[in-house]
């Protein structure tokens, strides 16, 4: 299969582009940079230069594919306005890519979160937010997934929020960065709070069964570990990088304070059952050992 991808160089991007060039794919990655494309094409990849604002590029990587994987973001969390802004850009990019698989019964898979249950684990039948910081997103994925009656065989990989590999990545990533900055490892609020997690080989195994496999309008979670304490998690962080812990305000945390405090577990007992995904990668607690104090 020809696949288009964006995002293709990120931590998790860069797992998903070897898997699936692995599998016998091939694949052409969006690059924004002259860095971008020296290493999508040192991986393998063909080369589409443009950024995600670049929506003709977009439509032409589509439009040439057997299928399309969206994974770019602009990952800016310093305030809620450069949130909001990457929120846009992204949904903006959704929809062209989507427009331009109308009608062609080619798949279409894209990232987003794992959906709040109160009081249990989110299964991937749960919906998306359509309040918070991050709602825009599930907006987008939504529209996503309803482009099933218009012939796209659309899905969603939701990941948990730190998708991880060799201690780095995802919200346990930004919790260390934050530590080194300000020389505490911080928690919100009492660090109870339960937060999934998933080794970026893993993800990338199951975006690949997605575009392979996936039913059109569906939600698959890729879960390895579903629910960390924040404390716990927090806790090998300050340890690896020789940092007191301790319980700091949520606004510490700026435009995704709200999320970091969030209790949301997620499972993937569906994900396993219907499309044979077994993670086999570290946990993110035994990941988190690998942390060098030399970053610090």
């Amino acid at each position: 299969m020809r696949v288009f991808i964006t995002g293709g160089t990120g931590l998790i991007g860069s797992t998903v582009l070897a898997e699936l060039l692995s599998a016998g794919h091939t694949v052409t990655a969006l690059a924004r940079s002259d860095a971008s494309a020296a290493l999508a094409a040192a991986a393998g990849a063909e080369v589409l230069r443009g950024g995600l604002a670049d929506l003709p590029v977009l439509r032409t990587g589509a439009e040439q594919a057997d299928g399309v994987i969206h994974l770019a973001f602009s990952n800016d969390f310093s305030s809620p306005e450069a949130l909001a802004h990457g929120i846009a850009e992204e949904g903006a990019a959704l929809a062209a890519l989507g427009e331009a698989l109308i009608g062609t019964d080619r798949p279409l898979v894209t990232a987003s979160g794992t959906p709040y249950a109160p009081g249990r684990a989110a299964t991937e039948d749960d919906p998306l937010p359509t309040e918070g910081p991050v709602a825009g997103r599930s907006r987008s994925v939504t529209r996503v997934l309803d482009l099933a009656a218009q012939g796209v065989r659309s899905s969603a990989v939701r990941l948990p929020r730190t998708v991880h590999n060799e201690g780095r990545g995802g919200f346990a990533g930004l919790l260390a960065d934050l530590a080194r900055r300000t020389g505490v490892a911080g928690y919100p609020g009492d660090g109870t709070q339960r937060w999934p997690a998933v080794h970026a080989r893993d993800a990338a195994v199951l975006f690949r069964l997605a575009l392979e496999r996936a039913p059109a309008g569906t939600a698959w979670h890729a879960v390895a570990d579903e629910g960390d304490a924040v404390r716990d998690i927090v806790t090998v962080i300050g340890r690896r990088l020789g940092l007191p812990v301790a319980s700091v305000p949520t606004e510490s945390f700026g435009a995704i304070g709200p999320v970091f405090a969030a209790d949301q577990p997620a499972s993937s007992t569906r994900t396993r059952a219907e499309l044979g995904w077994r993670p086999t990668h570290p946990s993110l607690l035994a990941d988190l050992e690998k942390l060098a104090p030399t970053e610090a």
